[in-house]
């Protein structure tokens, strides 16, 4: 059986991008039944339920130091108010709308850590690729713009502390992986005072049940774990920039699932995000290394034979 470490950085990046549009796919659909605020809830309480009988990760908590329990705690609020500001706001506006604005934090992520002229090129194609995908446009929505810019922010602090996690000591992978699972279950706690009066109607309707439960699993379970498995060997800065791929696999995946036909300027927004992801260039052996082994690296004196 392949071991998950000699699987590429980027293939793990690949499936969550994936399932990162198949489950809002579903929500979508689950919006006619079940308020948005309650579809959220089911997504992650669901996707905890999941962590906890694969992961049983309540088992770590009390082996944690204060600082890494914050972190946890943080990033389960984070990941509570990111699933329903995200929601409130693909309810009120396009999800291209939304998705653009969400890729302005990831931009900003990618371009702290440009340091060569290579990867700042990388950057510009990327981002042009992006802005010629989304049609963003301020419509008579403000409440919509607010909690898109709302969301990206969110997404931003999510990058940034499901990296810190994917890189917390050694035997990082399903250290935290585990660590999310923890994660999970606070933001349903977090989520439930808003979130179960509306899902509770899917209890009533095994069907809108069982969507709910497909959508935690494809937007919560799914591009987390496989986020946290790239996030382990890839810089914040490359993995942020690999996410810009994701409108071109919005696309794809349009085409393919909702018969949604690209135009040549969607063709034309692929290519070059494509193109940008192709050309970034990490540092040496950072796809090979998680992060705290690098810094251990950097920082153990040379002994001379």
């Amino acid at each position: 059986m392949m071991r998950i470490s000699t699987v590429p950085a980027p293939a793990y990046f690949g499936v969550s991008a994936i399932f990162h549009y198949l489950g809002p796919a579903f929500a979508v659909l689950l919006f006619a039944h079940i308020d948005v605020l309650g579809v959220a809830w089911l997504r992650i309480a669901s996707a905890a339920l999941v962590f906890a009988l694969w992961r049983r990760p309540w088992r770590l908590i009390t082996r944690l130091e204060p600082e890494q329990r914050r972190l946890l705690l943080a990033l389960g609020v984070v990941l509570a108010a990111m699933n329903a500001v995200f929601y409130l706001a693909i309810a009120r506006l396009p999800l291209s709308t939304v998705g653009a604005i969400e890729f302005l934090g990831v931009i900003v992520l990618a371009a702290v850590g440009v340091r060569t002229r290579r990867n700042a090129f990388a950057l510009v194609l990327a981002v042009g690729g992006v802005v010629a995908l989304t049609d963003v446009r301020i419509v008579g929505e403000p409440l919509g713009i607010a909690l898109a810019f709302a969301n990206c922010g969110l997404f931003m602090l999510y990058v940034v502390l499901g990296h810190r996690i994917a890189n917390t000591g050694p035997g990082t992978t399903w250290r935290g992986i585990d660590q999310l699972g923890a994660a999970m279950l606070i933001a349903a706690v977090v989520a439930l005072p808003f979130g179960i009066g509306d899902a509770a109607v899917a209890f009533d309707h095994p069907t809108w049940l069982l969507a709910g439960i497909g959508v935690g699993i494809c937007s919560s379970v799914i591009p987390y774990v496989t986020d946290q498995l790239a996030m382990a060997r890839l810089r914040r800065s490359t993995f942020a920039l690999m996410m810009s791929i994701l409108p071109a696999v919005a696309t794809v995946i349009g085409m393919l699932v909702l018969a949604q036909l690209p135009t040549g300027q969607d063709l034309a927004g692929v290519a070059l995000v494509i193109a940008g992801v192709a050309i970034h260039q990490q540092e040496e052996n950072s796809w090979s290394k998680p992060g705290w082994v690098r810094r251990v690296s950097r920082s153990r004196p040379s002994v001379s034979a």
